[in-house]
């Protein structure tokens, strides 16, 4: 299910969905909805019906178009590969025992939350202002590691919650001390309710937007220069002509879920969603 946009020049390496290196595990493991975002129902562990035998998508350059937008803005981090050639050492679900593809379908949704959480644990490592923390960050990412490395079993096993708990606590702190010296700094928005809001060409330097609801929200113009966003539902968000320069914990995933412009600017590692030039 790789994103429709171009290959990302910058970026996090082994943090992204290698679609060549997988078994299509996003295409199968994961459930969906008929609704806007997908044309049809399709149930945990039965492969979408757009899947090829070479687990490649046969509508990959139409998925907006035939109505499987969700699609388009997915992105495993990596974990699909991840599950695929290291957890199963490249034994397919196709041609191994049921047993062995529901323990893979099983297993592919959490090492997906890990490697989000190897994402944000390394570009908190890139924030000088985050250096107290630093250490605390890199034995985190660390561990982070080793458990998507685990057995099926293990992984199974894990408790990820309880982890991403640790981690959100650790990412707080990082954030915190990036924000702290921003000029303009406004009050925290963790998780407001922000659907639909008018917030163009609104100074939100430094703010806390963890969480927050900025679906539909119009951000035309908006100031986000090191803002916090991580979590933050940029589901027809508005971004058209804003500066992102600096925001961090913004993932791609979130910026193909929103609207833009060429005129919107990005943090380096992410990369301009097709859509938003093609208007597709």
């Amino acid at each position: 299910m790789l994103n429709s946009m171009s290959e990302p020049k910058t970026g996090l390496p082994g943090l992204r969905g290698d679609c060549a290196q997988c078994f299509g595990l996003c295409c199968v493991a994961l459930p969906f909805t008929a609704s806007a975002a997908f044309a049809v129902d399709k149930q945990a562990g039965r492969p979408c019906h757009n899947l090829r035998e070479d687990h490649r998508c046969g509508i990959h350059a139409r998925l907006r178009q035939e109505g499987f937008s969700g699609c388009t803005v997915y992105d495993c981090f990596g974990a699909g590969q991840k599950v695929s050639q290291v957890t199963f050492g490249g034994e397919d679900w196709r041609t191994g025992p049921p047993e062995r593809a529901r323990r893979m379908f099983d297993v592919f949704p959490v090492v997906r939350q890990l490697h989000e959480l190897l994402w944000y644990l390394t570009e908190a490592l890139t924030l000088p202002a985050a250096r107290p923390v630093h250490a605390d960050l890199r034995r985190a990412l660390e561990t982070t590691e080793q458990l998507t490395r685990g057995t099926p079993q293990e992984l199974g096993e894990l408790d990820v919650g309880a982890h991403r708990q640790d981690v959100n606590t650790l990412l707080l702190k990082a954030s915190e001390l990036a924000r702290s010296g921003m000029r303009g700094r406004r009050k925290d928005r963790r998780g407001a309710d922000l659907m639909g809001a008018r917030l163009k060409g609104a100074d939100l330097r430094g703010v806390s937007l963890r969480g927050a609801y900025l679906i539909a929200a119009d951000l035309t113009g908006a100031d986000l220069r090191g803002a916090d966003l991580i979590g933050a539902d940029l589901r027809d968000t508005d971004l058209t002509d804003a500066d992102l320069t600096g925001a961090f914990f913004l993932t791609q995933p979130q910026l193909n879920a929103a609207r833009g412009s060429a005129g919107s600017t990005l943090p380096g590692t992410l990369t301009r969603p097709a859509h938003w030039t093609t208007g597709a």
